[in-house]
């Protein structure tokens, strides 16, 4: 388990403010150095990485009439310069973190071993990435602005289920962000729904006001995020970037008037101008070849490339609930839209199994603690989840363990056995017809039936079943298929964790 994020933690962004010149990143390094030296607190210096060869389209490469293409090709470092970079930052006492925009970019903050990673807000549901971001032992800190309580949802719960030890920023993405467009109850907002996880505040207000850290600290904030730069004859900052002097003055600052304090009992409504600038900064899905009108998408038909053309899918619209086929035929690298391709999203199917479940729970007076996670096995894949599938309940996993396994009517669950697992299945609800190494028996409601490591076990309900499993420690690699097919689907589960409400 990677160390715990730090408290208090100020994390300073660089972003492209080292200008693609490497003498000036390493003075702004040392400038910042000196002024965090003055003060109690943990340091943490922020890059950006994209890999800019693949990261912008092939038709956009050099092009100065795109904004953020022009900005990211003209502050270009080569990994040489960001190694030195990093070297320096660790030379100021400072810890070090990066926002990865693209895969490629993720490896190399493992190369060079930073401290944390950093999810920008336009990244924040861009599951490709988040799925390689998850493969790392880093802690990760991820930025909320323009996305909806489902999206955090979902966000914490793709980390909470991996163990990852992560933040999450109520942020704006405005820069810089008005004082009326603050709402710094948001902050209030996400402790309420997230009590166990560690909630910053990303600040891109006027960098001379000094009141709304203050205010953020008195609501509980120890996590902080803002822009930097150093400001030359030759480099001046920008709107949203603060100098070494507007940082010292920012770290020192008193509290501001609670007229700041926006909505704190509910997600912010969307907010066009932000929905239009985080979209910008997505990346776009382009045909990695010629496709065919019918054909079902699959990762090799696609990629990801910035910039975003108006109206296309974007990496944020695609994860493993969701699949693309295409209405006509698509060229190569062309952008994939909903004019020439169709988005089937599945996420309503495992929802629906969820209700299922809560009514045939609810329906027998079956009472569930709120806090227990729901796993839903899908063997064969969601589409087959009528036929083959089981939903599992965890109410405790210690030396012991106790689930209620959920079937539907109609629904089998194929053969499997377990080394080290020894499990009772007390039937509480409907019939099942029960296998132990092809011996059937018909199990009702009242039935207790114990099953010893090694046996073979599968089980089919007409009526649909609720059965108590009490058992020895559940561990998650002890679950052994005789279909080979079903122990090479490494997507066979889905778990919800806010399925209750």
């Amino acid at each position: 388990m990677t160390a715990p994020i730090p408290t208090p933690l100020f994390v300073l962004e660089m972003a492209n403010n080292h200008m693609g010149d490497l003498n000036h990143g390493l003075a702004l390094v040392r400038a910042f150095g000196a002024v965090c030296r003055e003060l109690p607190f943990h340091f943490a210096f922020k890059l950006q990485y994209r890999d800019l060869d693949t990261f912008i389209h092939p038709s956009s490469q050099g092009r100065d009439d795109i904004k953020y293409v022009k900005r990211f090709s003209e502050t270009r470092l080569t990994r040489e310069a960001f190694d030195r970079l990093v070297e320096e930052m660790r030379a100021n006492g400072f810890l070090t973190m990066s926002t990865p925009f693209d895969e490629v970019s993720v490896s190399t903050i493992e190369e060079q071993n930073l401290d944390f990673i950093k999810i920008a807000s336009c990244s924040f549901t861009d599951w490709p990435l988040l799925e390689r971001i998850a493969l790392c032992d880093k802690p990760i800190v991820a930025s909320t602005a323009g996305a909806s309580v489902e999206d955090i949802d979902r966000v914490v719960s793709f980390f909470a289920h991996r163990s990852k030890n992560f933040a999450i920023m109520h942020c704006v993405g405005e820069y810089p962000t008005p004082d009326e467009h603050m709402h710094l109850s948001q902050i209030d907002f996400l402790r309420a729904r997230y009590p166990n996880v560690r909630i910053g505040f990303s600040t891109h207000e006027d960098p001379d006001a000094t009141d709304i850290v203050q205010m953020a600290i008195a609501k509980g904030i120890t996590l902080f995020e803002k822009h930097v730069g150093l400001p030359t004859a030759s480099y001046p900052l920008n709107a949203y970037s603060a100098s070494p002097a507007q940082v010292r003055t920012w770290l020192q600052a008193a509290l501001r008037a609670w007229s700041l304090c926006g909505i704190g009992d509910r997600r912010l409504p969307p907010n066009p101008e932000e929905a239009a600038s985080l979209r910008s900064l997505r990346r776009g899905m382009f045909a990695r070849h010629s496709l065919k009108a019918g054909q079902l998408l699959t990762e090799q038909d696609t990629y990801f490339a910035f910039p975003p053309e108006n109206g296309q899918f974007t990496a944020n619209d695609c994860s493993k609930y969701i699949e693309f086929s295409a209405t006509m035929d698509i060229a190569a690298n062309a952008a994939i839209s909903p004019q020439n391709a169709m988005r089937n999203d599945r996420r309503a199917r495992i929802w629906d199994i969820a209700r299922q479940v809560k009514e045939m729970l609810s329906h027998n007076n079956i009472v569930v603690p709120g806090s227990a996670d729901l796993e839903i096995s899908h063997h064969y894949g969601i589409d087959r989840f009528d036929e083959v599938g089981l939903v599992l309940i965890t109410v405790v996993n210690r030396g012991y363990c106790k689930k209620l396994l959920v079937s539907l009517p109609g629904q089998m669950h194929p053969e499997q056995y377990h080394k080290q697992k020894e499990e009772t299945f007390h039937i509480i609800h409907g019939e099942i017809l029960l296998e132990l190494d092809d011996e059937p028996m018909l199990c009702k409601p009242g039935d207790v039936v114990t099953i010893e490591p090694g046996v073979r076990h599968k089980f089919k309900t007409e009526t649909g079943a609720v059965i108590e499993e009490i058992s020895t420690t559940h561990n998650l690699h002890d679950s052994f298929y005789t279909d080979p097919a079903i122990m090479e689907n490494k997507q066979r589960k889905t778990l919800l964790t806010y399925w209750m409400d």
